[in-house]
């Protein structure tokens, strides 16, 4: 039983995800992946690569996943298990790429900037 390792990366979440045969468990940091990610949005992120490719319940799928928030880690696991998936599989690629699951999402929060409030914020502009 060979089992593939890749990774995903969304906003500032990074997940590492450990692809092998079973029936269909998702574990995300030791927990069932129901529990850590609770709303169905969330749950529908993580086995959207599963369901485009329709290979639900095929695989168990291993996940650890830190940084960023929740909706981040989630878009960082969904990308991972379509990496996966194409590992194993070339021929399911277009179909991931066309739902836009095989691009890495590369928009990050700007940087604050030195003496301003935030990124982009100025300051109250006093005419007198």
């Amino acid at each position: 039983m060979s089992v593939t390792n890749t990774s995903g990366r969304r906003k500032t979440a990074v997940a590492r995800i450990y692809l092998k045969d079973g029936a269909g468990a998702i574990t995300v940091n030791g927990k069932d992946h129901k529990v850590y990610f609770p709303t169905l949005p969330l749950q529908y992120i993580v086995n959207q690569s599963l369901e485009v490719s329709e290979l639900v319940g095929r695989y168990d799928i291993t996940v650890n996943v830190q940084g960023g928030g929740i909706k981040g880690q989630a878009e960082a696991v969904r990308l991972a298990i379509a990496k996966a998936i194409v590992e194993l599989d070339a021929e399911k690629k277009p179909a991931l790429r066309a739902k836009g699951l095989m691009t890495r999402d590369m928009r990050m929060v700007e940087r604050k900037k030195p003496g301003r409030a935030k990124a982009r914020k100025k300051f109250q502009f006093s005419k007198r």
